[in-house]
């Protein structure tokens, strides 16, 4: 277990009676979710689950994503303007927000600007009493460079906040809805720190969200309680319960008993199953993600380039996406979706070519194969819905040109905490839109400044490619955007540091009377969600 899943599980197991079974009813409504989260503060966590049992339940943001166009919309911030130069951007903020609250601290008043400057600031701020809190590693923040692209944040009012930038940034407001953007109470911050106990507002979170936590039980449930006050309109469902059940089998058959009303992610396998139990529904949402398996570019033999070329052409992408996937997904080439801004259509794919390959290890000296471990992941993914049969058939496919894969994989928290790290050779990964720009894939995923937070899994760094990327986030119009993507394709190509896999979409299932939930590029929404 990761040190701060055990603090976690320590701070709230017994904190509520955990004696009575999971049941459902029209005020409580079940989610089997498919792993522990890391944190319940976004701003440290980054993992799927993790966010889906904490920004999107506990908290806001200041703009939400139009699930429909995937642009920005207002949230806690009702309005923007931004200065000709594109450096300055001034938030008017909602009115009468209310902060939920828990055993530790009452608000004594609403959502204002102090609560934007905390968020930020609790970030940015090496100095700041709260950086350091929790471990603090901010990952997203520093990958999208906001730690050096705001210069400066202040308060013009109760309700206006004003952004200084050190240049102009095509993605900056979109950042503003990514799940590391909540806002957290400054008020709860202060109280908890004159308290010494500034872990709480990490471990016992308090947010504008529809929803506050009431307890975690570790690898097992969380329960939430309605925010009776929520500002978007009133909570249909009282009781939110998360049911922790990574193993996707289990999912499906909770679902069908009924102890779940919600799953994400059922396997492909079970899409006909679903379709056919008259109690059941499968929807299917179009998403903005990529599967790729990543080669640690800082470790022999992944530092040279012809042995990254080498295995791109060693696996047969199509026969994986057929045998796994079963219609869900496309093949994939470029670390940008397909209908994404910035796409390269023109782009160019290694085909499957066993004596291309083998041909390309002999000139790297390697014609009599080595080995190398295999991270697979423990958790299924739109972009991902089997991890163990993928990296089952890279290894059969890597076998054949004398490459022998070991396979491993971790707990979720371990897995993503040794990929940060570097202690991998190569790992299956992927990744889901945060904000629907095409830098939260190109530079959060293979820009230079993400090896140090983590979320570059291949630790490669080209400045031809990143230079190019930088220059891309200065830049307004979309066709000259677009241009400068392709070029840094062109370079992801060349040099390999991944396998990208595969495009999914998202589907997920609920029980036919479940209602007003909803799976958008934000990710879950389970505000206007009930039981009819």
């Amino acid at each position: 277990m990761s040190s701060r899943k055990t603090l976690l599980a320590l701070a709230l197991s017994a904190l509520l009676p955990t004696g009575a079974a999971l049941a459902a009813s029209n005020d409580t409504l079940i989610y089997c979710s498919e792993a522990s989260p890391e944190s319940f503060n976004p701003q440290i966590a980054s993992s799927g689950p993790s966010f889906v049992a904490s920004s999107q339940v506990l908290y806001n943001r200041l703009v939400n994503f139009d699930p429909k166009t995937n642009t920005p919309v207002p949230s806690l911030a009702t309005s923007w303007t931004v200065s000709p130069d594109g450096k300055t951007w001034t938030f008017s903020l909602r009115e009468g927000v209310k902060f939920n609250s828990n055993k530790f601290f009452t608000p004594t008043r609403d959502f204002n600007a102090d609560d934007v400057i905390f968020s930020v600031m609790r970030q940015k701020d090496a100095n700041h009493p709260y950086h350091k809190v929790s471990q603090g590693n901010y990952e997203y923040f520093n990958d999208v460079g906001l730690d050096k692209l705001i210069k400066e944040v202040k308060k013009l009012g109760d309700h206006q906040v004003q952004f200084v930038l050190s240049e102009p940034n095509a993605a900056f407001l979109a950042d503003w809805g990514m799940d590391f953007s909540s806002i957290l109470s400054a008020e709860y911050a202060d109280a908890m720190l004159k308290k010494g106990t500034p872990e709480n507002v990490d471990n016992w979170p308090i947010g504008t969200g529809p929803y506050a936590l009431q307890q975690y039980k570790v690898d097992s449930l969380i329960r939430y309680i309605a925010n009776p006050n929520y500002w978007d309109g009133a909570v249909p469902t009282k009781h939110l319960i998360f049911s922790i059940t990574p193993n996707v089998q289990t999912r499906l058959a909770k679902l069908q008993t009924n102890e779940c009303q919600i799953i994400p992610a059922p396997a492909p396998v079970q899409f006909e199953e679903i379709k056919k139990d008259k109690n059941l529904t499968l929807h299917t949402v179009d998403a903005l993600n990529v599967g790729y398996l990543a080669f640690n570019t800082e470790k022999k033999p992944f530092d040279e380039v012809k042995v990254r070329q080498a295995l791109n052409y060693a696996t047969d992408k199509k026969a994986i996406v057929d045998a796994v996937f079963l219609g869900s997904a496309t093949v994939a080439k470029s670390p940008i979706p397909p209908n994404m801004l910035g796409y390269n259509k023109d782009l160019a794919d290694y085909p499957y070519d066993v004596e291309k390959a083998k041909a390309l290890l002999k000139e790297a000296g390697l014609e009599k194969g080595f080995e190398a471990t295999l991270w697979s992941m423990p958790v299924q993914r739109p972009y991902n819905p089997n991890s163990r049969r993928i990296a089952e058939m890279i290894q059969s496919d890597w076998a054949k040109v004398g490459v022998k894969a070991k396979i491993v994989s971790w707990e979720w928290g371990e897995y993503l905490s040794g990929m940060r790290k570097g202690e991998h050779d190569t790992a299956l990964f992927g990744w889901m839109s945060d904000n629907g720009d095409p830098d939260n894939f190109a530079d959060v995923l293979l820009g230079c400044n993400s090896i140090k937070s983590g979320s570059n899994a291949a630790r490669w760094c080209d400045k031809g490619y990143n230079d190019l990327v930088e220059k891309a986030k200065l830049v307004s119009d979309p066709a000259e955007r677009t241009k400068l993507y392709g070029q840094a394709q062109e370079i992801f190509h060349q040099q390999a540091p991944w396998i990208a896999l595969a495009n999914g979409k998202t589907f997920f299932a609920t029980r036919s009377n479940v209602t007003g939930y909803s799976v958008s590029l934000m990710g879950s929404d389970f505000s206007k969600a009930k039981l009819n």
